[in-house]
């Protein structure tokens, strides 16, 4: 993607934050675009269409998660959110209603730009790859012929570890919480069987990563859920 035009839209109310990462966002060449309540941030998402959203939780007419509910009716735009909010409970709420990374404050600019440009490139990727074959490292997924192999060797993986794979690996860089998982891969009645999904998890790293003890790809956020990177 050309940072050029690449458009980012900051939804945060305190203006020093505002103006921090505005600095940060431009010397890396992006076009930046301010809002500091929900209402306008919504009316700047519409008109200005970003390539990415950074949204504070504490907004002074509402909350961020009521802005992204709203954002997730029209738009696929990765969104970021910032927030001294630091409880899991609080990133699961913000993840699970469409955000795609979190970011307690204070955080660090390095950190920031690495996530941003990780949400830049799923969101290129999503645009330009009509393909149905994920690579990474040494694994092909073949997800028109529901194949996944090592060294061009077929892996056998079970329904669930496949689910778990595919689900994780077309969503690339984001953050998926245990509660997407499981109601994506094993239904909406068992949403609080976290349990679940650590056993498949443990049983996928296995065949998957070279270290399954110190992973590459598929990545535990603590607490919340997990991350795949390619």
């Amino acid at each position: 993607m050309n940072l050029i035009t690449t458009h980012v839209l900051i939804i945060e109310d305190e203006v020093e934050i505002r103006r921090f990462l505005r600095l940060t966002l431009q010397a890396e060449g992006y076009t930046v675009h301010e809002a500091s309540t929900l209402a306008r941030g919504l009316i700047e998402a519409a008109t200005r269409c970003p390539d990415l959203l950074v949204v504070d939780l504490g907004l002074p007419d509402g909350d961020g998660i009521d802005l992204i509910k709203e954002l997730r009716q029209w738009s696929a735009a990765p969104v970021i959110i910032l927030s001294a909010r630091s409880h899991e409970d609080e990133k699961i709420r913000a993840l699970d209603f469409g955000a795609d990374d979190y970011l307690v404050k204070p955080f660090s600019t390095g950190e920031l730009m690495a996530r941003v440009r990780a949400q830049l490139r799923r969101g290129q990727k999503n645009a330009i790859d009509g393909s149905s074959m994920i690579r990474f490292g040494n694994i092909t997924i073949d997800l028109a012929r529901r194949i996944v192999s090592c060294y061009e060797k077929p892996l056998h993986l079970t329904p669930i570890e496949y689910k778990l794979l595919t689900h994780l690996a077309s969503q690339p860089d984001r953050v998926v919480t245990h509660g997407q998982l499981l109601k994506s891969v094993w239904g909406p009645g068992h949403t609080e069987d976290t349990h679940y999904v650590r056993v498949h998890m443990g049983n996928l790293r296995k065949k998957i990563e070279i270290n399954p003890s110190m992973p590459q790809h598929l990545l535990t956020e603590t607490g919340v859920g997990y991350r795949f990177v390619p």
